[in-house]
């Protein structure tokens, strides 16, 4: 059984959130895992241009300050996306950073893109997997001695949630490694929904969509041939037209993504660490372009060594919570499993495996400070 602290949202004079964050750091002993000089990536998404909902940048300079009281030298990073966005290149993904408050000036850390100018900066990392036996890693992230992942727990329509594991398996594979996790994806188009609007264009990496037929009958047509089942159109899709034809089990996708996570920390050797913010919970992925309302109240931040007992927590603390009156869980209740009624995607799947893996269990105490 593991432990994951735990920080509600209460403050007070001197005891503000940010604070809360660093005592998080020193009860969970987090010092212990850097050494002096280690290089210490901290991994966090930066938002897609447009929304709102990823974790501020004034936390994440929180956690610079205990590295650098720990001797280690910090850095932020992420890696690029696979669809056409804001973060799909160093260059575009550093200036939508900045444009969200994450700079050396603000967070007194240099923001590096793990995977390089366009992707392709990786290692290969063997695993003992299902699915693979090597996994491309952003190299910067493969290099650091040391992790601290700091994730926005959100629903997802693809993996039921997304936080600790997403953030690392997903987030830190190599452009050609995230192509592989979604390679079970393919999407369908609903001629009766499509408007034609060629927003899903802009957004698919491959160039696979083009809008065919004249007048009232046109509408987006994906090339099986050219799609490479990223699955971005389904999210960027205003109207719900474009869905997942899924060429195995969901679930499949989700173990990928453990794989993925399983050789992010391969080399770690225990010096990683999770960081979940359980607030402005979103019903999708914050790599939209905008944020949907929360789906229940802020909860607060957990830490915890162990990455699968952290996302089971998370889910565990949301259940538990009522929902926020008009959101997309505004027909749920307290008590109520709430990622669940938001995709028809389970979500146990990517935990379970990642059991399977070693990489923790969904066990824990849950300790309040």
């Amino acid at each position: 059984m593991s432990d994951v602290f735990f920080a509600d949202m209460r403050a007070s004079a001197h005891r503000g959130m940010p604070a809360k964050l660093g005592a998080l750091f020193d009860q969970a002993g987090l010092g212990d895992i850097i050494h002096p000089g280690d290089l210490v990536a901290i991994k966090t998404h930066f938002g897609e241009r447009g929304g709102s909902a990823f974790v501020p940048s004034f936390y994440l300079r929180t956690l610079v300050e205990k590295v650098k009281e720990a001797g280690g030298k910090p850095f932020l990073t992420d890696a690029g996306t696979l669809y056409v966005g804001s973060r799909a290149n160093a260059c575009d993904h550093i200036r939508t950073a900045a444009m969200h408050g994450f700079d050396l000036a603000t967070v007194d850390a240099p923001i590096i893109i793990a995977d390089g100018l366009v992707g392709g900066d990786f290692v290969e990392v063997e695993i003992a997997g299902r699915h693979f036996q090597k996994v491309k890693i952003a190299s910067a992230a493969a290099y650091a001695d040391a992790l601290l992942a700091v994730s926005h727990l959100t629903g997802h329509e693809v993996s039921g949630f997304g936080a600790a594991m997403k953030n690392i398996g997903m987030g830190l594979g190599s452009r050609g490694g995230k192509q592989q996790m979604h390679s079970d994806m393919r999407p369908r188009v609903d001629d009766t929904r499509c408007n034609a609007c060629a927003r899903c264009l802009r957004w698919c990496p491959a160039e696979a969509i083009s809008i065919r037929g004249e007048g009232k009958d046109k509408s987006a047509s994906i090339d099986e041939s050219v799609c490479i089942g990223c699955g971005e159109c389904t999210a960027m899709c205003v109207e719900g037209a474009i869905s997942i034809r899924w060429g195995s089990q969901p679930q499949t996708v989700q173990e990928k993504i453990a794989e993925y996570a399983a050789g992010v920390l391969k080399d770690k050797g225990g010096h990683a660490a999770f960081f979940n913010f359980l607030m402005h919970i979103s019903p999708a992925c914050d790599c939209w372009d905008f944020s949907d309302a929360p789906i229940v109240p802020d909860i607060g931040i957990l830490c915890s060594r162990d990455i699968v007992a952290i996302d089971r927590a998370s889910v565990d603390l949301v259940a538990q919570a009522a929902p926020i009156k008009d959101s997309r869980a505004g027909d749920m209740s307290a008590g109520q499993e709430k990622f669940s009624g938001l995709t028809p995607v389970a979500w146990a799947p990517q935990l379970e495996h990642a059991e399977w893996l070693g990489l923790g269990n969904q066990k824990y105490t849950l300790i309040k400070i």
